[in-house]
């Protein structure tokens, strides 16, 4: 029986650190839910999955979210790509600089309006490397390189139907804190993991 709990204790810190290196590994796109019609603070958390800085990346706009603001990071320029009646459909952050190291990540928050309806934002990102490779976020939620995406739905008794502009302009930096928090939770659920599986080793010793 104790062989069998530390056996288990094993697997799940190993399961949950493989976790915590695929999700931290993508491009991801927060929050994971919004409302229809809402101005919404979006941020976007670029990690480096390489031994190469990441020195360019380009988000396109999904369909029926309309772009308004971004917030400027240092170090960093920026691009909006736009349509032949001046709606922004893409926007590029490039470095000045090193850009984002192995090992480090860098979060880019914008405002934008959500679409009247209820539905799915799909955020197609392209990531670019120093070394010349391009990994491209556009696949479904089951490939090697999904897309985030952003759920639009109708906001319950409990939620607040929308943001106004000036909430949405005031807002980034609690983005970014959110972003942080998100950013820790597999940190935390892999030390919870050694933990459970200290306390086991030493009840398995106590019982001998």
């Amino acid at each position: 029986m104790t062989l069998s709990f530390s056996k288990i204790s094993l697997a799940t810190i190993l399961i949950l650190s493989l976790f915590s290196s695929i999700a931290s590994a993508h491009v991801t796109v927060i929050p994971k839910t919004s409302t229809p019609g809402a101005w919404e603070t979006y941020t976007v958390k670029v990690p480096v999955e390489k031994e190469s800085a990441t020195t360019k990346l380009t988000l396109k706009i999904p369909a029926g979210v309309e772009f308004e603001q971004y917030q400027p990071v240092p170090g960093w320029n920026v691009t909006l790509q736009k349509d032949a009646n001046g709606k922004v459909t893409s926007i590029t952050f490039e470095t000045t600089g090193e850009g984002i190291l192995p090992g480090q990540f860098q979060s880019f928050s914008f405002v934008a309006k959500n679409p009247g309806q209820a539905g799915k934002a799909a955020w197609d990102a392209y990531q670019y490397y120093k070394d010349g490779s391009v990994v491209e976020w556009t696949g479904d939620e089951s490939s090697k390189s999904p897309h985030s995406i952003t759920d639009i739905v109708k906001a319950t008794a409990n939620q607040m139907p929308g943001m106004n502009m000036q909430s949405a302009k005031e807002t980034p930096k609690t983005a970014t804190t959110t972003a942080a928090t998100n950013n820790s939770l597999p940190l935390i659920l892999s030390i919870v993991a050694v933990l459970l599986s200290l306390v086991g080793i030493g009840l398995a010793f106590r019982k001998r």
